[in-house]
């Protein structure tokens, strides 16, 4: 998928997860929130058009999204249930996903967050508006906290929790400026953590991607990796066995809800970033609405400009924000990373290397110089590429 499924991009659903462990056996449940198709609360029409042969997910008709943290109680609650009478006849693939911590995040701040003394993440400025919006994040943390228990619990009270792998991942970074919708380690350094039956304990400081997730489960559960998956295996590292990490990692945005086409390689030291665009601002539309964003508007971000390139020393540098390009020193290494990111988006067949991406008709593209992503009228979307 070149962008998200509520704005009109579609995913080949015959590559999905869920079809191929149905072909092999597995049941497979949908259990709330899903990014494959249409918007993420649509869960009856995306478990069929996805190929999940269960929806366990509870009703959500006219729930706001600040109150969709209560579907995802519900909905644990109902998978709850659902484990409490599985009768262990096939082996189970159960999506369950929440709303928490996306925003809205609930408005009443849970009595067990002091605003006061909420940090907000360290590239964020940490005033009063900062802090209260980031306490209401962990807010909706306490949620996923207390949803996610219950499931562990659930598995452990049914039996089943020596039987099964767990991951626990999330989509992106938070949902704060210079986060989530870039591609700096705020933005794609995301939560992954995996149990799984006599498994190795502890943690992995090497680089993994999300796209390797697949074929490491398949990996573990013994199913043949279909041929189009493009990453890469790690059940070893995860079975104590011997594991050679990789070099470097990948990342891409295309669509998020305006056109920003940018690639990032990154290794253990360094991170490259290149946009293909000649739309220089922020893309403001790109970056949720919060208190924290009206704060940097009224400082200037519509004025901040992004580099074409940039090279960030990560053992110097952690939070990017020295672009080294332009120093002799790194010379080398830059020629090293563009070569290594210009060879894999040629082994990806990255329709960039044709040119900018062409709008299609049904897709919801913001303007670059939206300031937000709500549009009341269609006609101020991007129109279709003329062919």
């Amino acid at each position: 998928m070149l962008g998200l499924a509520q704005r009109g991009f579609e995913l080949e659903n015959s590559l999905h997860i869920a079809q191929v462990l149905s072909h092999n056996g597995y049941l497979t449940a949908l259990c709330g929130v899903q990014h494959e198709y249409k918007y993420y609360t649509d869960h009856t029409e995306a478990a069929n058009f996805l190929g999940y042969q269960l929806d366990l997910s509870t009703d959500n008709t006219g729930m706001d999204e600040e109150h969709l943290v209560d579907w995802d109680t519900n909905n644990a609650d109902n998978l709850v249930k659902w484990l409490d009478h599985y009768n262990d006849e096939k082996p189970f693939f159960i999506s369950y996903g929440m709303h928490s911590t996306h925003r809205k995040y609930p408005q009443n701040v849970s009595p067990d967050v002091s605003i006061d003394q909420a940090r907000p993440p360290i590239n964020i400025v940490n005033t009063p508006e900062t802090r209260a919006d980031f306490a209401a994040f962990e807010t909706s943390e306490t949620y996923a906290d207390r949803n996610l228990g219950v499931i562990l619990e659930a598995l452990k009270h049914n039996g089943l929790y020596e039987k099964t792998i767990i991951i626990v991942t999330t989509d992106h970074g938070v949902a704060f400026p210079f986060a989530k919708s870039t591609l700096s380690d705020e933005g794609i350094g995301v939560l992954l953590a995996i149990r799984l039956p006599n498994g190795t304990r502890g943690t992995y400081d090497g680089l993994v991607s999300q796209i390797d997730i697949m074929p490491t489960l398949f990996d573990l559960i013994n199913i043949k990796k279909p041929e189009y998956l493009e990453g890469r295996s790690f059940a070893n590292l995860l079975q104590g066995q011997t594991y050679s990490p990789d070099e470097e990692i990948f990342g891409e945005i295309n669509f998020h809800t305006s056109y920003e086409p940018v690639r990032a390689i990154r290794t253990k030291r360094y991170k490259y970033i290149r946009y293909f665009d000649d739309y220089d601002r922020l893309n403001l539309s790109n970056i949720d609405n919060s208190i924290t964003k009206k704060f940097y508007d009224k400082h200037g971000l519509r004025n901040f400009v992004k580099p074409r390139e940039a090279v960030y020393d990560l053992y110097y540098d952690v939070y990017e924000t020295n672009n080294v390009i332009d120093l002799p020193r790194y010379k080398e290494e830059v020629k090293v990373l563009r070569t290594k990111l210009l060879k894999n988006m040629k082994k990806t067949k990255d329709p960039l290397l044709k040119g900018p991406i062409p709008i299609q008709p049904g897709w919801k593209v913001n303007h670059r110089s939206s300031v937000t992503a709500h549009v009341s009228d269609p006609s101020e979307y991007e129109q279709p590429s003329k062919e």
